[in-house]
């Protein structure tokens, strides 16, 4: 750890007249992602002799009272905090952003960050809310593949943050959460900062995140913060929480020449064995209608590649759940709009990462007592390949119904695909490439019919106003199919129109939805996707469902604060349209008419101007776009405030769906 140095103004008097506890001190990080040994730092005049780590607090108090004799002396001054070296065990984890709402409970490591740490890797991005703060860590992930930092305040920024977090749960999304914590009461030093606090500030979010741990020394922080990144990288994903107390951030250093910060290692994946994917290249080879399903089977841009070359060499059906950008969408053997036909054809099913296998595989009916029906043919086979099959939780229930297969693979998925791959081109012979392709000549003509009733089915009501949601989705991917471009928020309040009509055949294209359909998600996955494309220079665009951006609109702000380029074309429909078909649909069930579901359900008397509203927190916004002949024009000068490197809203009334 480099030594800090003096600034012009004189420290001691610095801290006497604004009576602040801590100097701004600039020093020169380690960055290294290696072992890094920590000088003894320096200790004022007389200061007693260093204790063992485990007195600290001890060491602290004795250091206090030989520079500070009397009541009237100046205030203690800390030339190597503790934080400090927390801030060196998150650059040698290898974090860019850190995402973050203030509070006292960090305020040392946040001081850390910015001074001694230099702001830069990992750079605080400004939130204005927890929930956003994880939501970026979300939407970061699934573009860039690592995690982000997110510091919560105590009690209160860990509740706001944890339907963030429960989506990320969901999603299986590695997010690294650090929660500050006044741990030690003698430190509390106001009413404040008892409600802030708590014994065990993680066991809010225990059940929803994959680790925690609250090190009791700074060693033990630094090896916690590996571990918390390698158990959090480790499939399935899911996020992770340190809790830091105020008084490891605070005190100074101790005299430990042994302190260090461990390398970080990352495990490799877990591969299916070779058995098992044997015997499913044998069921594939042989099927005669083979499907793949695959939901989160893409962890990186190999994966697609992967999954491309397996479709390709069965000429398969492919179903695609959207979980991530897992195939093409205008590949041939694409079948995912007519999944169900494919299902009820299929003699051999291979999920691959499905968080609903049984949802597959069956259809639901009823409204008041829902029941199922099977859509497979008899004596089809079933096959999983899940690595959610390796970390389960008991409370909440994101692990869906119980479907029996007849080969399940606990494993990950991606992992296990060039092993899969392999054996199946074993198994070819000529026969069986000869029939493989008159298989994938039928599933490309269905595939093509089945795009071509889309492009039809979206010129209905072309020309209404309110807008249609597919003359909204054509009409963005007029603008934007030319472009590198990124597609970063949820399909399923838009009917599903730009995966059924854009061209979508890289990594980046899509990031899936909330996972845990927590409204709140899109406004800021958006913007943290949208942070991780700035550096690749892509355009990325977002269609933003109305209720979801005011559960969390001050995320406008961190986007136009931090120069965050980023297209937001409002599906502007006035209402939560889910709950209003809900609504309707138990006023149906209870025989009492459907004319009163608006209320309680939509955004309406008054209008909400999100064009005002974006333009408020310093962003490009439009006027409310009605007319679609309006659209264009208003999405080509959006566009080009994005290409500037600013963020652009573009405010469109829409029809419901």
């Amino acid at each position: 750890m480099a030594k800090s140095k003096k600034t012009s103004v004189d420290r001691r008097s610095f801290l006497k007249n604004a009576t602040v506890g801590a100097a701004a001190l600039a020093a020169t990080p380690v960055t290294a992602a290696t072992a890094v040994p920590i000088p003894q730092p320096s200790r004022p005049r007389n200061a007693a002799a260093p204790l063992p780590p485990v007195s600290r607090r001890a060491e602290a108090e004795a250091a206090a009272a030989a520079a500070n004799p009397g009541p009237n002396s100046d205030p203690i001054t800390v030339d190597h905090p503790g934080s400090d070296f927390m801030v060196d065990a998150f650059k040698a984890a290898g974090f860019e952003y850190l995402c973050s709402n203030p509070g006292n409970s960090f305020r040392s490591l946040h001081e850390s960050f910015i001074n001694y740490g230099a702001n830069k890797n990992p750079e605080f991005i400004t939130c204005c809310h927890e929930e956003s703060a994880v939501g970026m860590a979300h939407g970061y992930f699934k573009i860039e593949g690592k995690p982000l930092l997110v510091c919560v305040h105590g009690t209160v920024g860990v509740q706001h943050a944890s339907m963030a977090i429960y989506d990320a749960f969901c999603d299986r999304v590695p997010v690294v959460v650090v929660l500050g914590n006044f741990g030690d009461a003698q430190t509390r030093a106001s009413f404040v900062n008892w409600t802030h606090s708590a014994q065990d500030p993680a066991e809010l979010i225990r059940d929803f995140v994959k680790w925690d741990d609250q090190p009791a020394t700074l060693q033990g922080f630094a090896e916690s913060v590996m571990r918390a990144y390698r158990v959090a990288m480790t499939p399935p994903y899911m996020p992770v929480a340190l809790v830091c107390n105020t008084d490891l951030q605070e005190f100074p250093l101790p005299s430990n020449p042994a302190l260090r910060v461990p390398a970080l290692t990352l495990d490799r994946p877990p591969q299916g064995d070779s058995g098992s994917v044997q015997q499913t290249a044998q069921w594939l080879v042989a099927a005669e209608n083979p499907v793949i399903v695959a939901d989160r089977a893409a962890r990186t841009p190999a994966g697609l590649a992967l999954m491309i070359e397996l479709v390709e060499t069965l000429q398969a059906a492919v179903i695609d759940r959207n979980g991530r950008m897992n195939f093409p969408t205008r590949h041939p053997l694409n079948q995912t709009e007519r999944g169900g036909s494919a299902i009820g054809e299929a003699d051999v099913i291979l999920g691959l990462e499905l968080t609903d296998f049984y949802g597959i595989v069956n259809a639901y009916y009823g409204d008041v007592y829902p029941r199922t029906r099977s859509l497979t043919k008899p004596g089809v086979k079933l096959i999983s390949i899940n690595s959610n099959d390796l970390y389960l939780k008991s409370n909440y229930q994101d692990f869906q119904r119980y479907q029996a297969e007849n080969l399940a693979i606990a494993a990950d998925a991606e992992a296990t695909l060039p092993s899969l791959i392999e054996a199946v081109k074993k198994l070819l012979t000529d026969d069986r490439k000869r029939m493989f392709q008159d298989r994938g000549a039928k599933l490309a003509a269905a595939h093509q019919r089945i795009f071509a009733q889309n492009r039809d089915l979206a010129a209905n009501g072309w020309d209404a106003s309110p807008i249609s949601t597919a003359r909204l989705s054509a009409e963005i991917w007029n603008q934007i199919r030319n472009e590198d471009w990124s597609f970063v928020s949820n399909c399923q309040f838009v009917s599903r129109w730009p995966l059924r009509l854009w061209d979508f055949n890289k990594y980046y294209h899509y990031i899936g939805g909330e996972g845990g359909y927590g409204v709140g998600y899109g406004a800021p996955a958006s913007v943290g996707a949208a942070l991780a494309n700035r550096k690749h220079g892509r355009l990325t665009v977002s269609i933003q469902n109305d209720g979801d951006l005011m559960f969390g609109p001050g995320v406008l702000w961190t986007a136009a604060h931090h120069r965050i380029p980023l297209l937001i074309v409002m599906h502007n429909n006035r209402a939560y349209h889910q709950e209003v078909m809900e609504v309707q649909r138990m006023a149906d069930v209870h025989e009492r008419g459907i004319t009163r579901a608006g209320i309680g359900t939509t955004l309406v008397d008054p209008a909400i101007d999100y064009g005002k509203l974006a333009q408020s927190m310093g962003m490009h916004g439009s006027a409310p776009i009605a007319d679609p002949g309006d659209l264009a024009p208003a999405l080509r000068e959006a566009i080009a405030v994005v290409k500037s490197g600013e963020p652009a809203l573009v405010n469109v009334v829409t029809q419901p769906r």
